[in-house]
């Protein structure tokens, strides 16, 4: 099926027709083409605001101007009426039939897209997110990567570009020299003897071997020498040291996907492609930035300088690509990684979720690329910048000893409070206990994924679990029930199927609930557009709110007429699916009894 104009774009091209026709001919030549600048208003379904540039352009009076737009917009099928207010502003009113008609179309998208259009010129978009480090644990510092990286995928990949996720994991590095040599010499530190073992005790495993090595590594000189030859043995590719690397990286997987399994996220171990995915590639990078003159030799390192990026002394701060002992910087991973991505992956956009605190390093590592070639007018590079998750004081996240929080406590956490508020709300019994403790799962990280995404990724958010979990205000507990409502109303209809009326007069919340559906294809290309779920969150939180006030303002079930029943019904059922859409794109669940 094709994808569905929405009523915007039909009031859109409607007033463009009539600005043409109604230009007088002086302004012919003018430059004419100005956006009607339309937008939901209280007035009206929509408001014009482009007639007062496009007036001052070709110095036309904006009433007099808009009184001839007027006269020559068709209405009558799609625009029910269409008045000049203020200085030259628009108020436009859609036909009842039309917002019935349209949302119906979208309704019998038989591939559920709801009439959602695909991007006209998608491309390959990178997404290197969720970023966890071998042997160490994850904390809520790798939260909104995580979030912001999967609901991005989700939302690109829906409107029609290519995604290509990668996971840069950090698998690499000098730690791991003592992380071996302990466990060469202490050879069944890591043994399952074949039996599997969980998330949690693939973690235990890490913690206690890497806090073993430690204390041996600050101790023992001797121990410490063997270690930092073992470094050496790793980054020669010793056979033997490689295969107990692995093993290292095995086990961190079992834990970490356990934990983006309790996130609700799917990673794939193709898609993980960590540090050590692009040792092969690192003399060479440094070679070409080398030959090419981007980079130059400084006291024994290979540097790349910026006029613009002084430190606290006023001299330029570098970016060192290889240091003086011949060790490679994380400067010689990232744009390795550029270069396999925009020419091995063919990607024209390459996305880094990444914390805030690193912008200054990836700022200098995108520029390099540029200097070098690897990134021009065919392939761009995107920081999303997110900000710090905090306590409820407003500082960093930190448990009571002052430790960072484990992102697992943290889940859990936010499962057993959303389970409590499932279990209190089932006051009927109506859920068995594994039931209750699906939903609560469901409804408990869906809390914290919405949080995190409902914030613009650039900024701070407070960490609140009591107010996650509400059912009142901006929660996806509030949008969970919303839809678990509508379906209640759909199973008790029985036999009585929704069915679209257009015949019929709208009731003005019936009118707003209409309008605000049509918009679910603006808003996602928005959100693509600009990276930016906090734009669908928006939406799906004010479709739930225009859904409450339907609700409580127009009997469903108990409507007038069996077809003003059917209809109530069908826009229950787009909402429900409109609900249902936007959420799993931003990796939430939607139980349909709650």
């Amino acid at each position: 099926m094709a994808s569905v104009t929405s009523l915007t774009a039909h009031v859109h091209q409607r007033l463009a027709d009539a600005l043409n026709a109604a230009l007088p001919a002086a302004a012919a030549g003018a430059d004419t083409d100005v956006d009607p600048l339309l937008r939901r208003s209280d007035r009206a379904d929509f408001q014009a605001n482009g007639i007062l540039a496009l007036a001052k352009k070709t110095k036309a009076n904006p009433r007099e101007l808009a009184s001839a737009v007027v006269e020559r917009v068709v209405t009558g099928d799609v625009i029910k009426g269409i008045e000049v207010s203020g200085p030259g502003f628009l108020n436009i009113t859609m036909t009842d039939k039309a917002i019935i008609e349209n949302l119906a179309q979208r309704a019998e998208d038989p591939v559920a897209r709801l009439g959602v259009p695909y991007a006209e010129n998608p491309g390959t978009t990178v997404i290197d997110y969720a970023q966890p480090n071998v042997a160490k644990e994850m904390h809520v510092g790798h939260l909104r990567s995580a979030v912001i990286g999967d609901a991005l995928v989700q939302i690109l990949e829906f409107v029609g570009e290519t995604v290509v996720r990668r996971h840069h994991i950090g698998d690499w590095g000098t730690q791991f020299g003592m992380l071996i040599q302990y466990l060469i010499e202490h050879p069944h530190e890591l043994d399952h003897k074949d039996s599997e073992v969980s998330g949690e005790e693939a973690m235990s495993n890490l913690n206690r071997l890497y806090k073993a090595s430690r204390t041996l590594f600050d101790s023992d000189e001797e121990f410490k020498t063997r270690a930092r030859r073992r470094v050496v043995d790793l980054q020669a590719g010793d056979p033997e040291t490689l295969a107990l690397w692995q093993k290292f990286v095995d086990e961190s997987k079992i834990y970490f996907f356990s934990v983006f399994d309790k996130l609700d996220m799917e990673i794939k171990d193709p898609d993980i492609v960590g540090e050590s995915g692009y040792n092969d590639m690192l003399d060479e990078t440094c070679r070409l930035l080398e030959e090419s003159g981007v980079a130059v030799r400084s006291e024994g390192a290979l540097c790349v300088f910026f006029d613009d990026i002084k430190g606290p002394d006023g001299n330029p701060v570098p970016l060192i690509v290889k240091k003086s002992d011949g060790g490679y910087g994380y400067a010689a991973t990232d744009l390795s990684a550029i270069r396999d991505r925009v020419f091995n992956l063919k990607a024209s956009t390459l996305l880094y979720v990444v914390d805030a605190r690193q912008s200054l390093h990836f700022r200098m590592v995108f520029e390099t690329a540029r200097r070098a070639g690897w990134l021009n007018g065919d392939t761009k590079a995107v920081q999303l910048a997110f900000g710090t998750v905090l306590g409820k004081d407003g500082k960093p996240f930190k448990t009571r000893e002052g430790e960072t929080v484990r992102l697992v406590d943290l889940l859990d956490e936010a499962i057993d409070r959303a389970t409590a508020v499932v279990r209190e709300k089932d006051t009927q019994g109506q859920l068995s206990e594994e039931e209750i403790a699906e939903r609560g799962a469901q409804v408990g990280i869906g809390a914290v994924k919405y949080a995190d995404l409902s914030t613009s990724a650039s900024r701070d958010y407070k960490f609140d679990l009591d107010q996650m979990v509400s059912l009142n205000g901006d929660t996806s507990v509030y949008l969970q029930y919303a839809y678990a409502r509508i379906q209640s109303i759909l199973r008790k209809a029985g036999s009585t199927e929704p069915a679209a009326h257009p015949e019929l007069e709208l009731a003005d919340a019936e009118r707003a609930l209409g309008l605000h559906i049509d918009r679910f294809a603006e808003t996602l290309a928005e959100a693509a557009a600009e990276y930016a779920p906090h734009k669908l969150t928006a939406y799906l939180y004010q479709l739930a709110s225009l859904y409450t006030s339907f609700y409580d303002k127009c009997p469903v079930l108990k409507a007038e007429t069996p077809a003003q029943v059917e209809n109530r019904l069908f826009l229950c059922d787009v909402t429900a699916r409109t609900l249902h859409q936007g959420m799993a794109l931003l990796g939430i669940r939607t139980p349909e009894r709650l």
